[in-house]
Formats: structure tokens, C-alpha cells, sequence
């Protein structure tokens, strides 16, 4: 990097994380706020971040959904008031300079690249699993955007064309089983609908409040319908890997997201899923599949380097 204080946002569905970093990507400032829905005060609310981080030379911004190669986010299904806003002109014209917008996903990627788990390796898709799912897409060195910078919208590759209904408004995309959301839809469905009986607790004892984690620490504590669930999820996250092997080839996936911190409970299930799923899985190198080391933080500081990365 050339300057000595970057900063980065990242708007997701409920949080705006920003974070300022200096030369070696290292984080020196952070501040959040809750992501509004309404654009004018999803705009408003990054220009105030910004202003109580200052100085910083240069700023980039991560945000969910379609986000094209002028910084126009486009539609983004968790913030489904957010169409067509040109978040790159608004902010540029408010700040007087050039404001780089891309996806969360990718700009978590990056981040994972250059100073998190993918380090040194040249050929990586970073997937993130959290209330949907995201990918970034390192191949050869470079960070691929594709034609219109939609790269990366992963989570809806269709893997059943007659299941669930999603916010995209298709039916069987990946995110509606390999997602936290996902994670917690199983939950539900297991044994006919009557959910996991720990997970059920430890969200106090409230079928319609199992989420995730709650499955999560159920397995943990080695609940047998929990662990039977979360067998069932790595099948399904295993599926979209594959999938994604057979079109890219990477050399590593770095998992990320809110899932990242059951990485004890969910990598041997995925491992094991993914050489039953792939390919002519003994005659070809498999991809590394490792947990991202840069938390929450990863699609801020991702967006921090994309002037560094444009």
C-alpha cells in the first residue's frame, strides 16, 4: 500500500463496521453503526462514519447485492429498499474524491488474500456464510470482478431447482441451505418439523428462535439430532464447493461469515462431504478449505484496500 491511512465500510444487513487501516493492513480505528434501510439514510449514515474517522487517505466501500463496476448498487436482497443507488457519485460529490464501491463479499476476499488466511496463494474463492451467502474470486493473482463487477453472487447458483423460495425470487438457491438461515431452516426440519430438542433450549425454549448458533453449540455438546443436522448442512455447503471447484479450480476456499466460529463443528462434516461430491475426487489435487482469520472486520478491511486493488 502507498498511503499511510486507508478507510473502509462495510454495509451489511444490520451493521455498517468502518475501519481505518494503515500501510501494512493493519487495523488502527473502528467505529459501527446500524445500517439503516431507507437509501438517503443509508447514505447519510456512511458520510457520518467517514467524517468522525478523518484523516484518511482514501475510502472504500463493501456492500451486499449487485454492485457494478461504476459503484451503483443495483438490487440487494436483504436491504430490499436499496435499488439503483449510486453510492460511489453520492459519496465522491460529498467528499471530493473517488470513493471505490464493490461487493461485501469481495472485498472480504480480498482482505483474506493479502493479510488473513489465503496469504501467498493465488487461486482462492472466499465464501461467506452468513445471513446469505457471498463469494469473493482471487484467480491467477488478480481479484476478478467479471464484465459488470457481478462476480460473486454465489449464493444464488440454483442447487434445487424445485426447493425453497428465495428473496431473489427464484426457487433452490444455494443460500437458502448452506446460510446461517439455512443452517437454522434444517434445524427446523428435522424430525418432521419438531426441530432439534437442544437447540430448542438454548434458544430458550422457543422453536420459532432457533438460529444457527444455537444448533451450533448443541452439536458442540454433542447432541445426536444436532450433529445429524450439521451433517446435513456440510452436505449441502459441500455441493455449492463443489460446483464452484468444477467452474474455477481454486487452490483454497477460505470460509467466512458468522458461521466462521463453529470452524470445529462444521470443517469435517464440509471435508467430508466434499470428496464424496466432487468430481474424480482421487485423481485430482483437492482445494484447501480453511476458516477465515479476519472476523467480523474482514469486508472493511477489504474495503480499505481497494484503491490499492483497482
Amino acid at each position: 500500500m502507498n498511503s499511510s491511512r486507508r478507510l473502509g465500510i462495510d454495509i451489511g444487513g444490520t451493521k455498517c463496521m468502518a475501519v481505518a487501516i494503515d500501510a501494512h493492513g493493519a487495523v488502527i480505528d473502528q467505529q459501527r453503526r446500524p445500517t439503516p434501510q431507507h437509501p438517503d439514510e443509508l447514505i447519510q449514515t456512511v458520510i457520518e462514519l467517514a467524517q468522525s474517522m478523518k484523516p484518511w487517505d482514501s475510502i472504500g466501500v463493501g456492500m451486499p447485492g449487485l454492485v457494478d463496476r461504476s459503484g451503483v448498487i443495483r438490487a440487494a436482497p436483504n436491504l430490499v429498499e436499496i435499488k439503483n443507488l449510486r453510492v460511489g457519485e453520492l459519496l465522491g460529490k460529498e467528499f471530493g474524491c473517488f470513493v471505490y464501491v464493490d461487493s461485501d463479499a469481495t472485498c472480504a476476499g480480498a482482505a483474506e488474500w493479502k493479510v488473513g488466511a489465503a496469504r501467498g496463494v493465488d487461486d482462492v474463492v472466499m465464501v461467506t456464510l452468513g445471513t446469505g451467502i457471498g463469494g469473493g474470486v482471487i484467480a491467477g493473482g488478480v481479484l476478478i470482478r467479471g464484465a459488470n463487477g457481478f462476480t460473486g453472487e454465489i449464493g444464488h447458483m440454483v442447487v434445487d431447482p424445485d426447493g425453497r423460495p428465495c428473496l431473489c425470487g427464484r426457487r433452490g438457491c444455494w443460500e437458502r441451505y448452506a446460510s446461517g438461515a439455512g443452517l437454522a431452516w434444517l434445524a427446523h426440519s428435522a424430525h418432521d418439523g419438531q426441530g432439534v430438542a437442544r437447540a430448542i433450549e438454548l434458544a430458550g425454549g422457543k422453536p420459532g428462535d432457533v438460529r444457527g448458533e444455537h444448533v451450533t453449540g448443541a452439536a458442540r455438546e454433542g447432541d445426536t439430532d444436532a450433529l445429524a443436522v450439521v451433517d446435513d448442512y456440510g452436505r449441502w455447503v459441500a455441493l455449492g464447493l463443489v460446483n464452484l471447484t468444477n467452474i474455477l479450480d481454486p487452490a483454497m476456499f477460505v470460509l467466512g461469515g458468522g458461521l466462521a466460529v463453529g470452524a470445529d463443528v462444521f470443517l469435517a462434516p464440509i471435508r467430508h462431504w466434499f470428496g464424496e461430491l466432487l468430481y474424480a475426487p482421487d485423481l485430482r489435487p483437492h482445494p484447501a478449505l480453511v476458516f477465515a482469520q479476519l472476523g467480523e472486520r474482514a469486508g472493511a478491511i477489504g474495503a480499505a484496500m481497494l484503491a490499492d486493488l483497482h
